[in-house]
């Protein structure tokens, strides 16, 4: 149990780190985003010096600009699996115990399922009963079935949390005079799609009112 356990824990930090960084940064590309979830989790949160894990549950643009975030940039853009028994998939035939690898990453961008996929656009879950559950083989951040990530309660919570307490507690700039559009998004390859650069932001920190 020990050894699942500390699997859950190194996945959940790792993939949440890297989708965090991720979030911030299209939030930075798009301001009118950022000012929305912002104003969103200091109204909800108004009066308070720091935010409780149990406010999460009442910021409803923040849960679905992490979900747009992992749509995107989703941690393990490949999912490995098995075949258990020959199966013939648009002609191919698939033959038992062949390895296969879900590309989570292409379907999540398929025009056949998302409207502008290559736009972040947090509003597009507003309509969309969409969730982590993987019964939606459209949206699949944390893979799907028997095998799909036994850490996706902790690692959500892990996303959402640490990125509510940043929105709260300081006001974000880019650097130099950079403007939005400036900001690359290139990403780097490997098992998560890391940035290719590093994100620099200049925090202010933001003084509550407290009533």
């Amino acid at each position: 149990m020990v050894p699942a356990i500390q699997d859950i824990f190194t996945a959940g930090t790792d993939t949440s780190s890297v989708t965090s960084e991720w979030a911030m940064s299209e939030l930075m590309k798009h301001p009118r985003v950022m000012a929305k979830a912002q104003a969103e989790v200091r109204q909800v949160c108004k009066g308070k010096e720091t935010i409780e894990e149990d406010d999460i549950q009442k910021l409803v643009y923040l849960k679905v600009v992490v979900k747009e975030a992992l749509r995107l940039h989703p941690p393990g853009p490949l999912i490995p699996r098995a075949s258990r028994e020959n199966r013939e998939v648009k002609g191919y035939m698939i033959p038992n115990k062949s390895h296969v690898l879900v590309n989570a990453y292409t379907i999540a961008r398929d025009p056949e399922y998302w409207d502008d996929p290559e736009m972040f656009k947090p509003e597009r879950f507003d309509q969309k009963s969409v969730d982590y559950t993987g019964s939606d083989f459209q949206f699949l951040p944390f893979g799907t079935g028997r095998r799909m990530c036994p850490g996706v309660t902790f690692g959500v919570a892990n996303i959402e949390l640490p990125l509510a307490h940043l929105l709260f507690h300081f006001d974000w700039s880019l650097p130099n005079g950079m403007k939005p559009n400036d900001l690359d998004m290139d990403e780097a390859a490997g098992l998560s799609i890391n940035r290719k650069n590093n994100l620099y932001l200049v925090a202010t920190a933001y003084c509550h009112p407290m009533n």
